[in-house]
């Protein structure tokens, strides 16, 4: 069988060189090689290394294996000798491929740049998804988008060919959908530099957002480090129906497990209800699990699966992981540390928000909800699309929501947008005329990118400072994140339901119960969306918007010019001078929540990602600061003045000052965005003291040479306040598990000493000492050659 393998895979490559991507005719390998993904014929999905090492460690345990774990544990680098203990052991790792956003992977490929290495040592992709703003319209904002971008785009495309790494140009879709289409499978590991890269797990891979420093050790060929992560078990029984989409099934975890609930765990969906719902609905459910600070999740292997990858044209992959089911599905009896059930049958339609993605409410309560809040019931605009609902069937329940309110002759009263998730997502819903059919109604068809859902949205219909509200399929509802407005209540909920509130124009609208008027004036009310989760035909692949790497990169030059406002070569940060961190400022004590949104400013700023020293202007210039209730407004301790937080920090870095930041819970939930941890590096901070960290932002700090600490104590966080000076002692005995000493100063002269935990192991203690973890790669290599 083997030469028929690698026949449909050269004749794939070809294909998939030309204009268009076409599908192959499936070929029986059955434990031949088979190709990761049609862009990579060479690079082979490697099930019997899985296999061998899962026995490996079941032997050593000696129990049952939860989905999570085999996948987990089959991906370690020494599975007979990594010590396994959940939630407490550093597990290192070997992925099997990288993908990196648009503004990410500029930071990501300037630290790879920076190590000195010629070429990625694993399969990896570049996608152009963040960076297109919606105003106009797809085609105007993404010719746009290329003619401001220009410049960072040209660096990742060069960057790509000279060091091996897949590139996806602009308008080719969502960086979640595209891997959902191309590059996920049963079994895979992957990483991704946004923290929605769990997308993924809706075709049971293991995939983990972190940020760029962490995807460079993956391309460097490093063992990367995770904490063992714990396993949180949802079962799922009865049947989804009517109105409740998968959308639900996450909003109601949100609600139960909090922004914080899935921290340091892996969120594993099992039980009989699991095979009611699609492929595509297992991505969403996954996608939204950053929203409760899990490290990932995940669904078992099944046919809904299988349905997809024949579609999407991996049915070969689907043939070679039917031989290995086994290992794709948790065993009988395996134990999760944590069990939720949900019973799908009589789960309802949710609606989350606003402000936060965790407060759930069912839609028929959010109206009186609303009412009794103050919160605006008028819905201004909605939004459906985005890397969490932007699947052909997400396109089709909006489509058939829609085409019963035109043919009563009603169109929306909100504004409503609609972005799709890839190129072949488009191009498909354009063809079916889903497309036409949401436009008709009323909707705006935007780029195929992230748009307003991450805060590229030049919103004209409201002012700054006005109070209204939105509602979206999107993921993630923070203050100010869509369109810089801290005072418009974003709500999360289904693509459906966006369809109908948009429709009736109202809150206080229950799809499954009121009733809207006709322009006859008869009353009518809208029956449940039924739709195909695939389409009939095949999926249309629309353009072409893949660029190959080439075989040797060597030649390729990349450009980055010294003058440039979009890009700057890295410096190294400044080693460990061996002493402990004595008389520290406090740049802010930040008061309640504390996104990277709120440390690191998306939007406008999104265009210097490429750029440390520029985006560094928006250091924490949303975190409130405790001491006068304001947001980017600090004493600075040596003039008494106060004044923006960036400016306050780079006067302490010029003096020579180093300075610490004090947060509450859930420091740095949210994005991946590593920039939250360079920036206060680059300006000169050394340590947060926070009372717990969402997991990305902590590893993003260590891997940039900071000090993220938490209090032993959380009642201690009352006792530092923004005028006192900060020491931490012990450095020098700096060890796992051993807690740090803080002696705080206060103006008075009088001093108190607080404990503060860690969880540095002894690689990351080196990455402190070095500077940071690319520093410490580097003195690897320099001791190596």
């Amino acid at each position: 069988m083997a030469p028929y393998c690698v026949l449909a895979a050269r004749l794939r490559h070809a294909l998939n060189s030309g204009v268009r991507r076409y599908h192959v005719a499936p070929v029986l390998c059955q434990r031949a090689k088979v190709a990761m993904s049609h862009f990579e014929p060479n690079e082979y999905i490697n099930y019997e290394k899985l296999e061998k090492n899962i026995n490996i460690v079941r032997k050593r345990l000696d129990r049952p294996l939860t989905l999570s774990e085999k996948i987990v544990y089959g991906h370690l680098d020494d599975p007979a000798k990594q010590e396994i203990e959940r939630g407490k052991t550093y597990l290192r790792l070997r992925p099997d491929r990288v993908a990196m956003q648009d503004a990410t992977a500029q930071m990501a490929m300037l630290q790879f740049i920076s190590s000195g290495l010629p070429k990625v040592a694993v399969p990896s992709t570049i996608h152009c998804d963040h960076l297109i703003e919606a105003q106009s319209g797809g085609e105007k904002d993404l010719q746009r988008a290329k003619e401001i971008n220009q410049e960072v785009y040209n660096f990742l495309s060069t960057a790509g060919a000279k060091y091996g790494v897949g590139f996806w140009k602009p308008g080719s879709g969502i960086i979640h959908q595209i891997i959902l289409e191309n590059y996920s499978y049963p079994g895979v590991m992957l990483i991704g530099t946004d923290s929605h890269t769990p997308n993924g797990g809706g075709l049971g891979g293991i995939c983990i957002g972190v940020g760029g420093a962490d995807a460079v050790d993956v391309m460097a060929g490093i063992p990367w480090e995770l904490k063992c992560p714990k396993v949180i078990g949802v079962k799922l029984t009865g049947k989804l129906s009517g109105w409740t989409s998968p959308k639900d099934v996450i909003l109601k975890v949100a609600g139960i497990l909090t922004v914080k609930g899935g921290t340091g765990a892996i969120i594993e969906y099992h039980g009989p209800g699991v095979d009611s719902i699609s492929c595509t609905g297992m991505a969403t459910i996954c996608n939204m699990g950053a929203e409760i600070g899990a490290t990932t999740s995940i669904f078992p292997y099944n046919e809904r699966m299988k349905k997809y990858l024949g579609k999407t044209g991996r049915a070969d992959i689907a043939a070679l992981a039917d031989e290995f089911k086994q290992h794709l599905v948790p065993d009988s009896g395996c134990q999760y540390d944590q069990v939720i059930e949900i019973n799908l049958s009589e789960l309802k339609p949710h609606i989350n928000g606003p402000f936060t993605p965790d407060l759930a409410h069912p839609v028929s309560d959010i109206g009186a909800v609303a009412e009794k809040e103050g919160w605006p019931i008028d819905i201004r605009v909605g939004l459906i699309g985005s890397c969490t609902n932007s699947s052909y069937e997400d396109m089709g329940r909006s489509a058939a929501v829609a085409k019963q309110a035109l043919a009563h002759g009603l169109k929306c009263k909100s504004k409503f947008t609609i972005t799709p998730g890839s190129e072949q997502i488009r191009a498909t819903i354009e063809r079916d005329g889903y497309a036409k059919v949401l436009r008709e109604v009323g909707g705006l068809v935007l780029a195929n990118a992230c748009g307003p859902c991450i805060g590229q949205w030049d919103r004209k219909d409201i002012k700054k400072g006005e109070k209204n509200t939105i509602v979206t399929s999107y993921n993630r509802n923070f203050t100010g994140r869509n369109d810089a407005n801290p005072e418009t209540h974003a709500f999360v909920t289904s693509p459906e339901i966006v369809t109908a509130l948009s429709i009736a124009g109202t809150l206080k609208f229950n799809p499954e119960t009121d009733y809207l008027t006709g322009a006859d004036g008869k009353k009518f009310k809208l029956e449940a969306p039924d739709a195909d989760e695939l389409p009939k035909l095949e999926f249309d692949p629309g353009q072409d918007t893949y660029q190959y790497p080439p075989k040797d990169g060597s030649g390729q030059h990349v450009d980055v010019s010294p003058t440039s406002q979009r890009l700057q070569l890295l410096e190294p940060f400044d080693k460990w001078d061996g002493k402990d961190l004595e008389d520290m400022l406090i740049l802010i004590k930040v008061k309640g929540k504390c996104t990277t949104d709120h440390i690191s400013a998306a939007g406008p700023w999104l265009k210097f990602r490429g750029h440390l020293d520029n985006i560094s202007n928006n250091l924490l210039i949303g975190a409130i600061n405790i001491e006068n209730g304001k947001a980017n407004s600090v004493r600075n301790a040596l003039t008494q003045e106060f004044g923006p937080v960036p400016d306050t920090a780079r006067y302490y870095k010029k003096m020579g000052i180093k300075w610490a930041v004090v947060g509450d819970e859930n420091y740095g939930e949210g994005s991946s965005r590593e920039h939250a941890a360079l920036e206060p590096r680059h300006l000169g901070g050394r340590v947060i003291i926070t009372k717990s960290f969402a997991r990305i932002h902590e590893t993003n700090l260590k891997k940039q040479g900071l000090l993220p600490l938490t209090f032993a104590d959380p009642a201690d966080y009352n006792k530092i306040h923004p005028v006192d000076k900060l020491s931490i002692v012990g450095l020098k005995d700096f060890a796992p598990g051993k807690p740090l000493k803080c002696i705080i100063k206060h103006p008075n002269g009088s001093q108190e000493t607080i404990m503060l935990n860690h969880t540095f192991n002894e690689s990351q203690i080196e990455w402190f000492q070095a500077g940071s973890a690319l520093n410490r790669m580097k003195e690897l290599q320099q001791k190596s050659s």
